[in-house]
Order: structure tokens, then sequence, then C-alpha cells
């Protein structure tokens, strides 16, 4: 069996018809019909055709399906525009009206949107449970709970969902499980080895790597990836040309990039614990973490995301100095997104709070002073020294 650094580069190659090393971009929105009537009409129906009609499939995207099916372990892939594309294709190919969903408290913020205004508007009722507790999970589930929805590591907080626990509930309720995987990348958590049903990704983070480009992915059985694929048929979300092939160039080196993010990650938080100026460092390859045993247990490594929660003798102060923080640092870039070469922190009580369960003025949803981090590849030294002379700016 080829190891996953080979597949990254050959797998789904026979899709590449032409004697160019990188397969070329296919730039064009439909494909001249060949064949018979009956081979035609097979292109048309066959769940992503590649050479029918953009929106059905092409080639590169194909290639990228047989790649991400292989590195999650499942079946078969479907590649779409965006992580939120693949969310609610995934959501919507699995619920219909009267339906019922368990999700967890803590999501990506447009995804927590998703569930909380966007599925009851269309008749789907959505219960919110905490991650971390699986009685949770079990004391919602009704007679007509269709889908668990989960994202471990969660963001921005990052806790971990014990994954073969919700996995063996659902089947015994004959309830089917997603999961979002970004934050953790196949590299480091394959979910479908705990027996969860079906995976997505926002491509854009890991996967691309380079942040040039939006995708997503869904990934799963052969069944529903085709139910999957001919709900997005109609919702329209086709990964352009020019984006399918930076993601198909950017996987090549997934494997290289999430080994160097996970080496420079957990150096990183290691140093951060103890720092004067912050309070709190969140990161799963800490023993620290409250998870961290469960972590350990489900993951093959810790990924990138951190987040540090700085010190403050009040909400206010905090914020001051989280503000002060982001100012002064010249190699962290302050932008949303993540798991790029680049090492990126943003502020997730600025960007996120009013997408979150209501908190308090007293207690938001995120502290004031929390910095959620990314780390990229930069050497570690100056991540380090970086990170050094913007913490001594608030002391």
């Amino acid at each position: 069996m080829r190891k996953v650094e080979t597949d990254l580069i050959h797998e789904g190659e026979q899709y590449n018809d032409t004697r160019a090393v990188t397969p070329p971009i296919y730039q064009t929105a439909t494909y001249l019909a060949g064949g018979t009537m009956e081979e035609q009409l097979s292109d048309a129906t066959g769940t992503k055709s590649p050479y029918f009609y953009h929106r059905h499939g092409n080639p590169t995207n194909s290639q990228l399906g047989e790649i991400v099916a292989k590195l999650e372990k499942s079946e078969d892939a479907l590649l779409l525009a965006t992580g939120m594309a693949a969310i609610s294709t995934a959501v919507l190919a699995t619920v219909v009206a009267g339906d019922h969903v368990i999700v967890q408290k803590a999501h990506y913020a447009a995804a927590q949107v998703f569930f909380r205004e966007f599925l009851p508007a269309y008749g789907i009722e959505v219960t919110h449970v905490d991650q971390t507790n699986i009685a949770e999970f079990e004391g919602a589930i009704q007679k007509n709970t269709k889908l668990i929805y989960l994202e471990t590591p969660s963001n921005p907080n990052l806790e971990i969902t014990d994954l073969e626990a919700v996995a063996q509930l659902a089947r015994k309720n004959q309830i089917f499980t997603i999961v979002d995987n970004t934050f953790a990348s196949p590299i480091n958590q394959t979910p479908l080895d705990f027996g969860i049903d079906a995976v997505i990704h926002s491509a854009t983070k890991y996967l691309g790597g380079h942040s040039d480009l939006t995708a997503g992915a869904i990934c799963g059985s052969k069944e529903f990836i085709h139910k999957a694929w001919r709900r997005s048929l109609l919702l329209g979300a086709s990964l352009s040309p020019m984006d399918s092939w930076l993601l198909l160039r950017g996987l090549k080196t997934l494997s290289l990039r999430i080994k160097q993010i996970n080496e420079n990650a957990l150096t990183l938080a290691t140093w951060l614990e103890g720092k004067q100026g912050i309070q709190k460092v969140t990161y799963v390859g800490l023993p620290s973490h409250p998870q961290h045993a469960l972590a350990s247990k489900q993951m093959r490594g810790f990924t990138g995301m951190l987040s540090i929660e700085l010190a403050g003798e009040d909400e206010q102060k905090a914020y001051a100095n989280a503000q002060r923080l982001l100012e002064k640092l010249d190699i962290f870039a302050n932008a949303v997104s993540l798991g790029g070469v680049e090492s990126l922190i943003t502020h997730p009580a600025s960007l996120w709070n009013s997408t979150q369960q209501p908190g308090t003025p007293s207690k938001p949803a995120f502290p004031l002073g929390l910095l959620r981090i990314s780390v990229g590849i930069e050497h570690i030294d100056d991540l380090k020294a970086d990170l050094q002379q913007a913490l001594e700016s608030i002391q």
C-alpha cells in the first residue's frame, strides 16, 4: 500500500488524459459530446461527470475527489466552491422539513448562523449541545433526529468531541453523522476510523494551504456522495477551474506542510505557557488542555491552531492589550481564515461574538482578551521573536 505522501502526488492521475506532467486547467464551461447518444446520456446523468458541463464536474475535480477520499479513507468525495457550500450541501442532502438535527454549541461562525437561522426557517429543528458531554448528545435525541453534526477541534475554542462515543450513540439510534475535520486535517485525524459517516472540509484552509483559493469537500460513501452531488447541481456551488487546479497543486505538499505546522505549533504553545502577560494558552497538544488525553487518542498530530488569552485586571484592559499586541506584530498577520503557510492571528470576540450563543455584557461568548492563532511554516525562532517583542509592548 502506498504512503500518503505518494498518494498526494499520484492518486487520480488517470483523469489527466494529456501528456502534461501537471494537469491542465480546464477553463471551459462545457464539453463536446462524444460517442453515441447513449454515451452522452451517461455523461449527462453520471455522478460528477468530468466531460459534460462544469456544474456537473471536470477532470481536475475528479482527480481531487480521489485524493481527498483516499486521505479521509472514504469511498468517494465531492469538491465544491467553498467550505460553507460543503456544509450546506452535505446537511441538505441528509435532512428535510420535519427532521431534527443535533449540533454543538461551538462551531465555525457561518455554520452557527446556518444551524440557528437557516434550517429552522425551512422547518428543520436544531438542538445545540455541549460537545464535551456525551450525555447531552444522548439527551437531545428525538424520534425525528436524523443528523448529528460535529466539529473537532472546534473553532475557535479548541474543544474536542469524542468521535467514537458519538458514532456509537448515533448508530444505535440510526442517526447519520457528519464531522467538520477542517481544523485537524486528514493528516492528523480521520473521523471515519471512529465510525463517523461523512466528513466535510473547508479546503480553503489546510488542504489548499496557500490562502489563494476557496473550496469545500464532502467525503463519504458513494451513495451519500451521489446524494450530495445531486443536491449540489441545484445549489450550484461549483468549484471554479482555476481554484480546482490550485487546490490540486496545494494538496501535493499537504503532508509536509502539516508536519512542520504541527511541530511549530506545539513548540510555540509550550513556549507561550507561563509567559508574562498571558493568562491562558489553549492547545490540544498541551497536557494542560482538559481534553488532551482524548485528543491524543483520536488525533495523530495536534494541528496549527492555538489560542492565547491576554491578562488584564478587567475585560476592557484585556481587550486593550489584545489590540496593542495585534498592532505590534510583524510576522503574524491580523487576518481571518487559517491553515496557510503563513501565520495568522485574529480577535474572535470582534468577529464572531454576534454569531454565537448569546452571552452577557459581563461574560461575552468569547473573552475580549482572546486571540486565535493559526501557526504557519515560518522558522520557529522568528515566530517566537515576533510574539516576544509584541508581548513586551503590553507589559
